[in-house]
């Protein structure tokens, strides 16, 4: 995988992240919604808590996208491709 998707992706997840926690977004999948954008435990969670969730997760993503950058066989590693 090309570093060029791995950055395409990371900006997408991080389009949606930004949607949830700045824009409004988790009082729109508040409810049973929530379980298609974040997650099937996430369905009686309150907006404060999908944004709580989204922004620990958000954290996650960055180290996790860092390290991809970094290190190629582990972002291929965590695609669960096989190393070149």
């Amino acid at each position: 995988m090309g570093i060029w998707l791995w950055c395409v992706g990371y900006a997408l997840c991080s389009a949606l992240n930004y949607w949830l926690l700045a824009c409004g977004g988790a009082k729109v999948v508040e409810g049973w919604l929530s379980i298609f954008v974040v997650g099937w435990l996430a369905w009686d969670w309150n907006s404060k808590q999908i944004r709580l969730y989204t922004l620990i997760m958000w954290l996650v993503e960055t180290v996790v996208f860092v390290l991809g950058l970094l290190n190629t066989p582990l972002r291929l590693a965590w695609l669960g491709l096989p190393a070149a």
